[in-house]
């Protein structure tokens, strides 16, 4: 008789709900808990294994007639930004990202309604209170940080924050191998900005720094527009049948 150490994780799966991204499907995901000390080492697994967190819980789409999820990574080191991103990079230099740890603030929040009223009024985090966002910023066993993004001031070369109105902010994981965008949301009144393309592009920058050579993205679902954006982002790597597959152009 076999038996599984008292510390291994335990695996559930979700009744068939109606599909997010793409109509006429259903979803359902397989998911477990990230707890105490073994949470990092296991999100690290899981995290190459295709899953996402979500505060403690680490899922991944297990759809029985659909795989039109797939997890995408994108490769730092050889990432060059096209015409268009350099122009949006340009746009934005009067912008600063300040990491820091974790913690929810009523300005995040604020901004986070703004943005989930204007962008995402009918999904499922629009009734989302002030209680469910700090949750979502807080409960994590893993290494986490928030980066505030504000408007660059005379000091911000120095210290590194920015002034003035919060205009975005990213939740992100930090892995051994890359960072990961857990949740991101800005001002939906800086619409040509293009904030949340430019804090992906952040974000590969910063990993370069850290000499981490990937930023894991989530799923791109081929179909949906919500999430046709990922795939600009190249050369990539996607999470197929035999494994992470490198992909040049989206041909």
């Amino acid at each position: 008789m076999t038996s599984q150490p008292r510390d291994a994780p335990q695996f559930f799966l979700t009744a068939p709900s109606p599909c997010p991204y793409l109509a006429g499907q259903e979803e359902r995901k397989v998911f477990t808990h990230l707890v105490g000390g073994r949470a990092p080492a296991l999100n690290e697994a899981l995290t190459h294994g295709g899953f996402r967190r979500s505060q403690t819980i680490a899922y991944r789409p297990a759809c029985e007639r659909c795989r039109a999820c797939i997890s995408v990574r994108v490769c730092v080191d050889d990432f060059k930004p096209g015409r268009t991103m350099r122009r949006l990079i340009e746009r934005n230099r009067d912008i600063i990202g300040f990491e820091r740890e974790n913690r929810p603030s009523s300005e995040q929040y604020s901004l986070f309604r703004a943005y989930l009223d204007a962008r995402h009024s009918e999904g499922g985090m629009a009734d989302m209170t002030v209680l469910d966002y700090a949750m979502m910023v807080e409960d994590s066993h893993v290494d986490t940080r928030i980066i505030e993004y504000r408007g660059r001031g005379p000091d911000s070369f120095m210290t590194g924050r920015g002034v003035g109105p919060l205009r975005a902010v990213a939740l992100t994981d930090a892995l051994s191998d890359g960072l990961s965008m857990v949740y991101a949301f800005y001002d939906p009144e800086q619409g040509d900005r293009s904030l949340g393309t430019w804090m992906i592009l952040d974000h590969i920058e910063r990993a370069r720094a850290r000499g981490l050579p990937y930023l894991y993205l989530g799923y791109w679902v081929e179909g949906s527009r919500k999430m046709a954006y990922k795939a600009r982002f190249l050369p990539q790597e996607r999470l197929m049948a035999a494994g992470w597959e490198r992909f040049e152009t989206n041909d």
